[in-house]
């Protein structure tokens, strides 16, 4: 079959190797651009690698689209129900980057806690010349309260690390999680009460129009002057100014940020100049095994749309 021949995708890229190799000789990938071009008319397919945003008019560029594939489980920058109303299918990949998630959002918490960053950085410095043990103190982990701010599959396996540190669990959520309480003897609170009571406050929430700045001003003045935030949700869950400012006036103890809102920060961002806060370029998920596994799926999905099957993972509205 001639790449003339194959069903045009398009995807921002530079995709990773591994869903090229999965795909050659099914796919004619086909860059993405932002602007209406008259070969729109033959792509049959989007993929989402990054997080570029899928809206009503983007689709609307492709009368014959048959799939959008998404390389991840968060789907905020597509509009799904605008895909739903045109019969598109969206695919993402639930269930396999929950583990590497939740480790993530811990080696956050164990590195703001115990100041892992800020010690490495000294360690190496000219500075470091004799032992104090008197010198970069941290919280100890071990039997503090953690406050989980959404309890889905990522949430739950980061209770269970909790519990593995015996630390109490707390948990806020849309609704109850009567079997999470049971195995792993998380409780439920309510949002103030969980802000009000833990030591470590992790993010775990999808993004949604009521996630959006949920931790604001007006919420990270009711947690402890000692707690650590961590996000490993999204960056938009966070109001960037307002955590700034409280990690600024030491409002808050510290943060971990998997993800930031805008992602990248600006280079000249304040948020980059604290010591109180270590950030990651969004490592969640990136593990060789996880990466692999969501490629899989992702591209399972990409191929069952552009054949007219159901995907394995559709996201609904």
């Amino acid at each position: 079959m001639t790449a003339q021949s194959l069903p045009r995708v398009m995807a921002d890229g530079p995709l990773a190797p591994i869903v090229l190799e999965l795909t050659a000789g099914q796919v004619d990938w086909v860059p993405w651009s932002a602007a209406a071009t008259p070969a729109d008319r033959d792509v049959v397919g989007v993929y989402t690698y990054g997080h570029p945003r899928v809206d009503g008019p983007l689709l609307d560029r492709f009368p014959q689209l048959r799939v959008v594939s998404n390389y991840g489980v968060g789907v905020d920058h597509i509009d799904v129900p605008a895909a739903m109303t045109r019969k598109v299918p969206v695919g993402n990949t639930p269930g396999i980057l929950d583990g590497a998630t939740a480790d993530m959002g811990f080696a956050l918490l164990l590195a703001v806690a115990r100041r892992v960053v800020e010690g490495d950085r000294h360690a190496r410095s000219a500075e470091f010349t004799r032992y104090d043990p008197g010198y970069m103190l941290g919280s100890e982990v071990h039997g503090a309260t953690l406050g989980i701010i959404g309890m889905g599959r990522i949430g739950a396996q980061v209770a269970q690390r909790g519990r593995g540190f015996d630390m109490r669990v707390l948990y806020h959520n849309r609704s109850r999680r009567p079997e999470i309480e049971a195995k792993l003897g998380a409780e439920y609170a309510a949002l103030d009460t969980l802000l009000v009571e833990s030591d470590y406050v992790m993010l775990c929430c999808p993004m949604t129009d009521n996630t959006r700045s949920l931790i604001n001003r007006t919420t990270l003045a009711k947690m402890k002057s000692t707690a650590v935030l961590i996000n490993i949700a999204r960056g938009g869950v966070v109001d960037t100014q307002d955590l700034y400012e409280a990690l600024a006036t030491k409002r808050i103890a510290a943060a971990g940020l998997d993800v930031t809102e805008p992602e990248p920060l600006p280079r000249e961002h304040p948020l980059l100049k604290l010591d109180n806060v270590t950030i990651v370029p969004h490592l969640g998920s990136a593990t060789r095994q996880t990466r692999r596994r969501m490629a899989e799926l992702s591209v399972e999905n990409l191929l069952a749309g552009l054949a007219g099957k159901p995907l394995l993972h559709e996201v609904r509205g």
